[in-house]
């Protein structure tokens, strides 16, 4: 299995409120039920007041590196990625366990 975590962080100026941040968040949390490749698909709002700490999380799990790839390439994942590049940056780890 492949875990895959993806850290966002809003940029300056953009909040949790803002429609294409909740535009954003709505079409990741459909992917759960619309890619077969995902085995878990967990996501959410950071509770973390630490100044290091990003703002949002998913944490998902593929079967291996080939069904990540369909993942990641998936049309509706493309799509929520476009939305999100409009907001956020973010960092992504995604590892064998």
């Amino acid at each position: 299995m492949i875990r895959h975590l993806v850290l966002f962080k809003l940029n300056k100026g953009v909040e949790r409120d803002d429609p294409r941040v909740v535009q954003g968040v709505e079409a990741f949390r459909a992917l759960g039920d619309t890619i077969p490749e995902l085995r878990h698909w967990e996501l959410g709002w950071n509770v973390s007041d630490r100044p290091i700490a990003y703002d949002f999380a998913i944490n998902s799990a593929c079967d291996d590196a080939d069904a990540l790839r369909r993942y990641v390439e998936h049309p509706d994942h493309q799509a929520g990625v476009a939305l999100w590049r409009e907001f956020a940056t973010w960092v992504i780890a995604d590892y064998e366990f």
